[in-house]
């Protein structure tokens, strides 16, 4: 397993995921473009929610700027198809039950939570260039507020 953070400047790991559609997703395709991939722990859970309508309200002047966002978390399709339905949000949710995408960016890990420690999904967001190579690296990041550190760090 991955401990080692990605660090800005770095290739971003390959991945091919299905999104809520189940269609397949792959990374590469999206070279050329910018891309912003977040990682969040359960969909429809409060924190989640929260960061994933953030990304909704945000996401025309994200796309105008260039970006494609994508959320990752360890959910199977069917669920975030209806978390993508419930909260109307417009962009693809990715479905990593294995983590092994959440585990080579480092994003999967000890958490502790009420003093007891387990593994789980560390919320961490992920800016990366058209050539596919990480600008920004943010992890342990909070729900709230995220996106707008991220719209300002992007300039957006």
């Amino acid at each position: 397993m991955t401990t080692t953070r990605l660090e800005p400047g770095s290739l971003a790991p390959a991945f091919t995921l299905v999104d809520q559609d189940e269609q397949a997703v792959t990374l590469k395709d999206l070279r050329g473009g910018r891309v912003i991939l977040f990682f969040y722990p359960a969909a429809m859970t409060p924190g989640c929610t929260k960061e994933a309508c953030d990304f909704r309200d945000s996401l025309a002047p994200l796309q105008a700027a260039g970006y494609t966002v994508l959320g990752i978390s360890p959910d199977e399709p069917e669920k975030l198809r209806r978390f993508r339905e419930r909260d109307g949000l417009t962009y693809d949710l990715l479905s990593d039950p294995g983590h092994k995408v959440l585990e080579k960016y480092a994003a999967w890990g000890e958490k502790v939570n009420y003093g007891k420690t387990f593994m789980g999904v560390i919320r961490s967001t992920f800016v990366l260039d058209e050539k596919g190579r990480i600008t920004h690296a943010l992890y342990n990041v909070r729900a709230t507020g995220h996106v707008a550190r991220v719209r300002a760090l992007l300039g957006v």
